[in-house]
């Protein structure tokens, strides 16, 4: 082995590297991204649950357990509500994560020792149920010292668990891994795409043809629409069969959420296969966007614990309105249309990446 040659293959490719942009990126970005992620928005001690409060009693004694809750940083009071039933309504909306019930009798309840307050929860997110049974713990005899009733406060705060009382981290991961798998292989396949035609020489053929922008870019994601469907189907057949997950709502809606999430992630792979100029390349923008998808989604760790920041980039991401669609819907018995600003952000990033994909691709070779 001589040095003169391998330190010319050395400097070659270091020459290689630094040309190669989204490569260089890769080096110095995965550690930063995973750091900043894993360090900062990562978080499992839940605060600030959006709650619903149905106090039914709205006595100086009663008003006292709400704010003593409160003060303990785990809820953040969200819609008021006179009866458990609207706030059953509103969980399974997804529109509040805790429900706190003060009974009419209120007072009789906790002279007796009785369950005087109770909190309804959203067992769909284990990690959320958790969270809200630590209210379980506060002591009422703490929350009325300041109040004006007298007598000892001796009743009891309980915890319904709504959906999945079990616990069981199957009914929360199930339905979350049929968004993670069609952000993977959606992204990927539709983000190599174009490419693929370059690199195979294909291109010439197409801009022959008098196929336009737009209908090569349909054209390219309508078989893989098929594909998306036929994962969903094999993950929701296992789920049911090896699990035990079960369907609440309707069918049809699981599949047209699952759609949506298709499309969407179907588009934005059609937009980096604009970009990339090798499959590689493809590949290595498709960890980018997939990476942040998983850890910020709430598929992995939950999204209430996450800093405001996170939760705003959250936010553009097709998966983390996916998940509160298909556990609203296989979970709470929700329908798309009571969880129709989730569904509505999906076909906004739809529009917004096939239109931007269409426009960023040119029939050329160049």
């Amino acid at each position: 082995m001589k040095w003169r040659r391998l330190s010319a293959v050395m400097v070659k490719e270091v020459r290689q590297l630094r040309r190669d942009r989204i490569t260089l990126a890769m080096i110095l970005g995965i550690p930063v991204m995973q750091l900043i992620l894993f360090g900062y928005a990562i978080n499992l001690n839940l605060r600030g649950l959006v709650a619903g409060i149905a106090d039914q009693a709205n006595t100086s004694a009663s008003r006292a357990v709400v704010m003593d809750m409160v003060a303990s940083g785990v809820i953040t009071p969200g819609l008021s509500a006179t009866s458990p039933q609207q706030l059953s309504d509103a969980l399974r909306r997804g529109e509040i994560s805790v429900g706190v019930v003060i009974p009419p009798d209120f007072e009789a309840r906790r002279f007796e020792g009785r369950e005087a307050v109770q909190v309804l929860v959203d067992g769909s997110d284990t990690v959320v149920q958790g969270a809200a049974a630590q209210l379980a713990q506060m002591p009422l005899n703490a929350a009325m010292k300041n109040a004006t009733a007298t007598g000892p406060a001796t009743g009891q705060i309980s915890v319904v668990s709504f959906y999945n009382p079990q616990r069981r981290s199957a009914l929360n991961i199930v339905p979350g891994l049929i968004g993670v798998i069609l952000t993977m292989t959606m992204v990927l396949f539709t983000g190599v795409a174009i490419v693929r035609e370059r690199e195979r020489g294909n291109m010439e053929l197409l801009i022959a043809t008098p196929v336009s922008r737009a209908e090569l870019m349909v054209g390219k994601v309508a078989p893989y629409v098929l594909i998306g469907l036929l994962q969903t189907t094999v993950v929701l057949a296992l789920g049911t069969w090896i699990f035990g997950v079960p369907v609440a709502g309707s069918l049809l809606d699981v599949y047209a959420a699952a759609m949506l999430l298709i499309i969407a992630n179907l588009s934005l792979g059609l937009l980096i296969s604009t970009r990339a100029q090798s499959q590689f390349q493809a590949m290595q923008m498709t960890f980018f966007v997939f990476l942040p998808s998983i850890l910020l989604s709430g598929f992995m760790f939950p999204y209430a614990g996450m800093p405001r920041i996170a939760q705003w980039i959250a936010e553009v991401m097709p998966l983390t309105h996916f998940l509160r669609l298909i556990r609203g819907i296989m979970l709470r018995g929700a329908s798309v249309a009571e969880l129709w600003m989730d569904a509505l952000a999906l076909l906004a990033f739809i529009a917004v990446m096939m239109t931007t994909a269409i426009l960023r691709f040119h029939k050329r070779l160049d």
